[in-house]
């Protein structure tokens, strides 16, 4: 079974953020921080070298993969921000619609930047997948 390659380091997140080029990629990833870090209540991790995680939790799968990860994250990437969004989208097609411009993956959520985007309805979406994980975690537990 292969391990998963994205682990939780001790790398500074301050000096990641910080090292953010584009001043408005830096500014909405500082944003993006301070949203994730209220709804879940913990303090950002790097999680391999470009991902900024918030909390964690414990997944087994029934094929017998386990291992952990962040509860909600995001990495500036160089087309866009992706934030980590845990349960995926369905169920949520009301605040999707009122989100803005936007395209979404399995669990992730693709944005330009946050002044393309309401940013309330961006902070319901993250609660929700906070919640979400929550849920995840009680079952895998």
């Amino acid at each position: 079974m292969s391990e998963l390659k994205t682990r939780a380091t001790k790398e500074n997140v301050t000096k990641f953020l910080n090292s953010i080029e584009r001043e408005t990629t830096r500014k909405d990833c500082l944003t993006l921080a301070r949203i994730m870090a209220k709804a879940t209540g913990s303090k950002p991790r790097m999680w391999g070298s470009s991902i900024v995680g918030f909390g964690s939790y414990h997944y087994r799968y029934a094929s017998g993969r386990e291992g952990d990860w962040f509860t909600t994250g995001f990495s500036p990437r160089k087309e866009n921000l992706t934030l980590y969004l845990i349960g995926g989208f369905s169920g949520h097609a009301s605040l999707l619609k009122k989100l803005g411009k936007h395209s979404t993956g399995k669990g992730c959520l693709y944005i330009k930047s946050l002044e393309d985007i309401h940013l309330p309805t961006l902070t319901k979406l993250i609660q929700s997948s906070v919640k979400q994980a929550s849920k995840f975690q009680e079952q895998a537990g």
